[in-house]
């Protein structure tokens, strides 16, 4: 089923027939590689962009290499890809910093604490009080 589904000539999303709901599901029981839910950004990669006090070095560093994890698929590269991982993460800190620099808002700058809070007061309603 999978086979005929993923040769398809369809208009398809994610290697499946938009149209054909129940295959979806089986497809889903047959293949784990096949998703329903569409990609999002890493949930460990924050917005950094006009805060008081602005992002530090190691911020944007982190959420660098974050994301050159997210992409490679590595969280810790091989000794003959680790050169090349580390200058990702250098390339990518580079234009984070040179993007932040060169965005303007006319919103006012949001404060650390304050986000922090609402953070934690999202996480308590999603997942329960922490307990003590």
């Amino acid at each position: 089923m999978w086979k005929d589904l993923k040769n398809s000539n369809k208009s398809t999303t994610y290697g499946l027939d938009s149209t054909i709901w129940p295959l979806k599901f089986g497809a889903l029981l047959t293949n784990p590689l096949v998703s329903l839910w569409r990609p999002t950004m890493c949930r460990n990669i924050r917005t950094l962009f006009n805060f008081d006090p602005p992002a530090t070095e190691l911020e944007i560093r982190d959420a660098s290499l974050q994301f050159v994890r997210k992409l490679s698929g590595f969280a810790v590269p091989s000794k003959a890809n680790e050169a090349a991982f580390e200058q990702a993460v250098a390339d990518v800190a580079a234009t984070a910093r040179q993007l932040m620099a060169s965005l303007t808002t006319t919103a006012e700058p949001r404060d650390r604490a304050v986000e922090a809070a609402k953070a934690r007061a999202r996480s308590a309603l999603r997942f329960g009080q922490p307990k003590p």
